[in-house]
């Protein structure tokens, strides 16, 4: 099946200030930030390695050359519970890493298609380090136009995320609810094949089928120990900010600072969706991203929000909206998820300092909810990866 969050809703373009849901509900769970133990990463949400980046949750993380002590350790890379795999710009990247080959000795090369664009570059394999966590050869995507010509089917997608200032990032960490980026459509070329991974020759790039083990990685599921997904952990925000620092926690239920502590588990449906209802209306295309750096749902016309006149992919209402929806996952739990959309002008306008805001909001054209950043400030949201046991069951599921 196709992984449907490889296929990321966090919309770069949007995510750059100038290029352009309060907590509550959902689950008993108490907020806390853990803060120490080898199994936590800090997180920050600032302007990021562009300094202008709204709603950004950026961490670092060390890559070496597999079996070496020639390390890296890069800033500035996005942490996205919406996609799968560790994704890094080449322009960030000092050390060599090797370069993944298919058995007739070709380079393979990714198409990862996103909402806004697309992100194009060959596979190379790295070991992996963040926090006390390692991972030894994971396959990881390197972003670059130039290394490979990029076919027309992947620009089809639309521009390309390949430089920081379109990424507004130094790169991606996916640590979503699949193993891998795509899984078993792209294991072999066809009709069904989704047209992710690219085989190029001097002659030119065609589409390849590409084995689970060599697929990009979710990192996570490859560390030795807390391997079965990941927390993430933020402040609430009541007003905007400059900054909020926050945890990434590895693991569920694997130590005693990562427990599910009364968490509401919403099980997902095949594509690592669940159902979200709003003004009686259900709609089965729902996830969380914290990859989006707001919260993207419906449309104007369905809402009755007005669009920003200067940038329609964000809401502007004349006054700030305080609205109720209901998640529902496959295992039949649901809760109530209160939010506030904000007018985007006036936020960004009368707060020049700041790129922390839990009301920022637009319209989705996709039939769904994507709920961004905004819904992690002040909760504890689980990510479990499919087909690791947990004390919530076994995923892929979120709880909160």
């Amino acid at each position: 099946m196709m992984r449907l969050h490889a296929i990321p809703i966090f919309a770069t373009g949007v995510a750059l200030l100038f290029g352009i849901g309060c907590g509550g509900g959902g689950g008993s769970h108490v907020n806390t930030i853990t803060t120490s133990g080898s199994n936590i990463q800090p997180i920050t949400v600032n302007s990021g390695p562009t300094a202008n980046y709204a709603n950004g949750a950026f961490t670092s993380l060390t890559v070496c050359v597999p079996g070496t002590s020639t390390c890296q350790t890069i800033d500035g890379v996005l942490v996205d519970t919406g996609s799968s795999g560790l994704r890094l710009l080449s322009s960030a990247l000092t050390v060599s890493l090797p370069q993944q080959k298919t058995s007739n000795g070709n380079p393979v090369v990714e198409c990862l298609p996103f909402v806004s664009g697309f992100t194009w570059g060959p596979v190379q394999t790295a070991d992996l380090q963040i926090s006390g966590e390692k991972a030894s050869a994971v396959p990881i995507q390197i972003l670059s136009d130039t290394d490979f010509p990029v076919p027309g089917a992947c620009s089809a997608q639309g521009p390309s995320e390949d430089t920081i200032a379109s990424l507004g990032a130094n790169g991606l960490l996916g640590v979503g609810n699949f193993a891998q980026d795509c899984g078993a459509a792209c294991t072999t070329p066809g009709s069904s094949n989704p047209g992710l991974y690219y085989e190029c020759p001097s002659s030119g790039c065609i589409l390849t089928g590409e084995s689970l083990s060599q697929q990009v990685q979710n990192p996570v599921a490859l560390f030795p120990t807390d391997n079965n997904g990941v927390i993430l952990e933020l402040p609430a925000v009541t007003a905007p900010e400059a900054t909020v620092s926050g945890s990434l926690v590895f693991g569920i239920g694997t130590q005693s600072n990562n427990g599910l502590n009364g968490a509401t588990v919403y099980a997902l449906d095949q594509n690592g969706n669940f159902t979200t209802s709003y003004s009686n209306q259900s709609y089965n295309q729902s996830f969380l991203d914290s990859g989006s750096n707001g919260l993207y749902f419906l449309t104007s016309s369905a809402t009755g929000i007005p669009d920003c006149s200067d940038a329609p992919f964000f809401y502007c209402p004349t006054s700030t909206r305080n609205l109720t929806a209901t998640n529902q996952g496959s295992n039949g739990t649901s809760g109530q998820v209160k939010f506030s959309v904000a007018n985007a002008d006036n936020l960004f306008n009368s707060n020049a300092t700041a790129f922390v805001f839990a009301d920022l909001a637009g319209p989705n054209s996709l039939d769904g909810f994507d709920w961004g950043l905004p819904f992690f400030f002040g909760r504890n949201v689980f990510t479990a990866i499919e087909g690791k046991g947990s004390p919530g069951g076994t995923g892929p599921y979120w709880a909160y």
